[in-house]
């Protein structure tokens, strides 16, 4: 989204939490939904098989509507889009709940996987645009803080379930929390709006094709994590014939470790550029890959897991970020790049099983084995597009022609001049 204004040092950093704490209220959407599906069955009356048909419908919903969320932008500038789409989002939680039956839960999710995506795309967005215009990374810190967000909703949800609480009213009370937080966090984001000699994007656009090689980055990396995630506890309980309990942690475990590397990532990838960062994270997730698919007893496979969260964590903020230096459209390139990404998301579950009926579940994760070891081989396609300003890149030379901190450096001189809000 192109906008001239200059803003101060002190109102980008206000800006950077702000959007951070958008990120925050997104991911505890999430976690406040994940910890009551099994009552939203019960309530619906649907199988284990309906209830695998209708998870799917929020990964789909996502992928039709996050090509919306540029016009949307465009149209109304990004502080005003994000606000509406993310309370869209937090209010949408409110609906699987009340589903019904097996019909209304899938269309109910294909609803909340369309606000999801179009909340997602939109502070992404703003997200890369924050950081271009500090001149640091900031994404991984970001998507950190969406996974802190997913753990508070989660922990909330633990707790309500284990009260014995009606989903109902959990989700009533948890949306109205979280859409005054997400307005109130709303407020302190950059007010970006579109020039008007701008060409509005289209409402449906194929990715470009920079968004279709970055994504293909991302798609390696959220298959690992999706596949970690999913089938980590299964693996210790089938392969290695560990305690349920052991099992369930490695899951847990896993989260944490994604979440804490997102947090100081931004560190990592200042000093050392987005391409050595991913690649050296791609060498570490392949180790663990290995280390799992080798482990003769638990801690090894524990060891393997933790090392595929390690090394995957950034790569997606990372890929966000070089999508939206990858045109003149960022909303565009970073909706064409989560597309891949859910769409990633959404198959990596369901071709692990494949896979481990076909043949054995240690196979499946010779595969994802593979893909990590993807992410060594394509890390340079984040170099040019993806350099964040004041960056190394992968020789150690710095990215673009600021210096660290140089866009808001100059925010900070010339807002005594240019109208700095």
């Amino acid at each position: 989204m192109a906008d001239g204004t200059v803003f101060t040092t002190e109102r980008l950093r206000r800006a950077r939490f702000a959007v951070a704490a958008v990120f925050c209220v997104h991911g505890a959407v999430t976690g406040s939904f994940a910890t009551r599906i099994p009552w939203i069955q019960e309530h619906a009356g649907v199988s284990a098989g309906q209830l695998g048909l209708a998870l799917a419908f929020p990964a789909i919903g996502a992928s039709l509507a996050m090509p919306l969320a540029g016009a949307i932008s465009h149209r109304f500038g990004a502080r005003n889009a994000l606000r509406g789409l993310l309370a869209l989002w937090t209010l949408a939680l409110i609906m699987p709940s009340l589903a019904p039956d097996i019909y209304g839960l899938c269309a109910v999710l294909l609803v909340y996987g369309a606000t999801a995506g179009m909340s997602d795309v939109a502070m992404n967005a703003l997200g890369v645009e924050t950081e271009s215009r500090l001149g640091r990374s900031i994404m991984s810190s970001l998507h950190g803080m969406w996974s802190v967000g997913a753990l508070i909703g989660s922990a909330a949800g633990t707790v309500a379930a284990h009260a014995g609480t009606d989903a109902r009213l959990h989700h009533l009370v948890a949306a109205l929390v979280l859409t005054a937080a997400g307005l109130a966090a709303c407020q302190g984001v950059l007010d970006l709006t579109s020039a008007p000699e701008e060409e509005a994007p289209p409402r449906f656009a194929l990715p470009p094709k920079s968004a279709l090689v970055i994504g293909a980055i991302g798609f390696c990396a959220v298959f690992a994590e999706g596949a970690s995630l999913d089938w980590s506890a299964v693996y210790l309980k089938d392969e290695l014939g560990t305690s349920a309990g052991l099992a369930a942690a490695s899951t847990t475990a896993f989260a944490l470790t994604m979440a804490v590397a997102r947090l100081v990532g931004d560190r990592v990838v200042d000093r050392f550029g987005a391409v050595r960062t991913v690649r050296v994270g791609g060498a570490a997730a392949t180790l663990g890959g290995v280390l799992v698919v080798t482990a003769p007893h638990a801690a090894v496979a524990l060891t393997g897991f933790g090392l595929i969260g390690l090394g995957v964590a950034v790569v997606v903020p990372l890929a966000f970020a070089a999508a939206g230096r990858s045109g003149p459209n960022p909303s565009q390139a970073i909706a064409g790049v989560a597309t891949i990404t859910y769409t990633s998301g959404l198959i990596a579950p369901s071709a692990i099983g494949g896979i481990a009926d076909a043949t054995s579940l240690m196979f499946s994760f010779g595969l994802v084995t593979v893909l990590a070891f993807g992410l060594v081989i394509g890390a340079n396609v984040l170099r040019a597009a993806g350099r964040t300003p004041g960056t190394k890149d992968a020789e150690g030379g710095t990215g673009g022609t600021d210096g660290p901190g140089g866009a808001a450096d100059r925010a900070a001189t010339a807002g005594a001049t240019e109208g700095v809000r």
